[in-house]
C-alpha cells in the first residue's frame, strides 16, 4: 500500500505544479497581451527663443502623446469624454509614465519646422487604472513637477490671462543653474494651449523665476507665480514641467 499511497500524493504534487505553470502561463499571457506596439508623429513650426534642440524635443513628446490618444485603449475608455483638459492630462500621465521602449523612427527639419515619428511599447492596461484615478482624485489635474519644481496651481483669469503658481524644490539660481547637470531646463515651466478640436495652438517655455521682472535666485520652498496671454483661438490649456 505505500508505493501506492506514494504514487497518489506524486500525482497530487504533479498536478498542482501543472495547475502554477498554467497559472504563470497565463498571467506571462495576459502581460504579453497588455504591452501594445504604438507609434504616432508630429510636425511642429518653433520661433524664438526655443532653439532646435527644444524644438525636437518636443515634436517627439507630442508624436508620444499622439501614439497614446490614438491607441485602441485610450479611445476606448475615453469616448464619453468632453472635458479636453481631462483627456491631455490622462494622455501625458500615461505617455510619462506607462511607455516603455520609446525609438526614434524618423526625425527631419525645414527651416523651423521638424517632423519626429516614434514608436513605443504602451502599457495598455494601466489606462483604466489612470483614467479612474484622475476622475474620482478631487486634486488639480493640472499639477505636475520635477527634480527642480512643482507647479502648485494653474487657472484662467476672468480677462484671459493664465495664472502658473509654482514652487522651488531646489535652489534656482539663474546666473550657474545651467551648469548644475541640465538643471535649468527643469526649472521652465511649460504651457501648451489646445483650440475646441484638441490641436495644439502654441507651446512656450518659461523661465521659473521667483518675480515678473526676474530675481536671479529662487529658494527651495519659494513661491513665484507666471502671467500668460492666452491665444484667443485656445480653448484648453496644459501646464507641465521637463522631467
Amino acid at each position: 500500500m505505500t508505493p501506492l499511497l506514494w504514487m497518489s500524493r506524486s500525482g497530487t504534487l504533479f498536478a498542482v505544479a501543472v495547475q502554477c505553470l498554467a497559472v504563470a502561463i497565463s498571467a506571462q499571457a495576459a502581460s504579453d497581451h497588455s504591452r501594445v506596439d504604438i507609434t504616432g508623429d508630429y510636425r511642429y513650426a518653433y520661433h524664438q527663443p526655443e532653439t532646435l534642440p527644444e524644438a525636437k524635443q518636443h515634436a517627439c513628446m507630442e508624436a508620444l502623446h499622439q501614439a497614446v490618444s490614438t491607441s485602441a485603449a485610450v479611445r476606448e475608455h475615453t469616448a464619453s469624454i468632453v472635458d479636453s483638459k481631462l483627456f491631455h492630462t490622462l494622455v501625458h500621465t500615461l505617455a510619462t509614465q506607462h511607455v516603455t521602449d520609446q525609438q526614434i523612427l524618423q526625425q527631419s527639419e525645414q527651416g523651423r519646422t521638424v517632423y519626429c515619428k516614434i514608436k513605443a511599447v504602451f502599457q495598455a492596461d494601466a489606462v483604466e487604472r489612470v483614467f479612474l484615478a484622475q476622475t474620482t482624485s478631487g486634486s488639480e489635474q493640472a499639477l505636475d513637477q520635477n527634480r527642480a519644481l512643482r507647479i502648485l496651481s494653474a487657472h484662467e483669469e476672468p480677462d484671459g490671462m493664465l495664472v502658473i503658481t509654482y514652487q522651488a524644490i531646489k535652489r534656482l539660481d539663474w546666473l550657474g543653474t545651467a551648469y548644475q547637470g541640465g538643471l535649468r531646463e527643469s526649472a521652465d515651466v511649460m504651457v501648451d494651449f489646445y483650440d475646441e478640436q484638441g490641436i495644439l495652438v502654441r507651446s512656450s517655455r518659461h523661465p521659473a523665476r521667483k518675480t515678473a521682472t526676474g530675481d536671479d535666485v529662487m529658494n527651495p520652498g519659494e513661491v513665484g507665480t507666471l502671467k500668460i496671454a492666452k491665444p484667443l483661438n485656445a480653448k484648453t490649456f496644459r501646464v507641465w514641467v521637463v522631467k
